[in-house]
């Protein structure tokens, strides 16, 4: 293929792209925007931290919070890449916009990590993950798909256990990171 016809190609598609957002989101606006389940997904969304702020060690938050942005940015990405794939999708997204769920990827996944990570900080991180992986996997997932807030289509449950006992791992591991320290020491500060 020639260079000039990729670029054509490619605009074509891109606005393929725009089109089909425009359609989802006028049907996320006629259909989804202030049902039941949005409000749901909203206060998924908040309420978690604002719990987590109130009940946490002010001393452990800077670096629970560093683990958390962490598990942020690799679930939404892992879910971005399931919904592009086509594997799964969400029936009620807090914003259109995005293809991941805001509540499971940027608040629920995070918090209970951290929320395990500062609970009996001395328990078995490899025990919490099997915890967290177990219920994520087989509960929190299959709760979300009874109320048609997540829909699995080429995706089975138990892929997503060692997904989210990496997650878990990657987090605690993260949680111990001495991130800072090193750049008080060289900067005089």
């Amino acid at each position: 293929m020639l260079q000039s016809n990729y670029f054509q190609n490619n605009i074509e598609l891109n606005e393929s792209v725009v089109e089909t957002q425009q359609l989802k989101t006028s049907l996320w606006l006629d259909s989804v925007l202030f049902t039941p389940q949005w409000w749901i997904g909203l206060c998924l969304s908040i309420l978690p931290w604002i719990i987590w702020f109130l009940v946490s060690q002010k001393d452990s938050r800077n670096r629970l919070l560093y683990s958390g942005f962490i598990i942020i940015i690799i679930a939404s990405f892992l879910d971005f890449l399931g919904v592009q794939f086509g594997l799964w999708l969400y029936n009620y997204e807090v914003f259109p916009w995005m293809p991941a769920y805001l509540p499971w990827d940027s608040t629920l996944v995070p918090v209970i990590v951290i929320s395990l990570i500062e609970y009996k900080p001395h328990f078995s991180p490899l025990l919490k993950a099997l915890i967290f992986a177990f219920l994520s996997s087989f509960v929190g997932g299959n709760i979300f798909e009874y109320f048609d807030f997540y829909k699995r289509i080429h995706w089975e449950t138990y892929y997503s256990f060692p997904i989210y006992f990496f997650i878990f791992l990657i987090g605690y591991w993260t949680s111990l990171r001495d991130n800072y320290a090193h750049f008080k020491i060289h900067s005089g500060v």
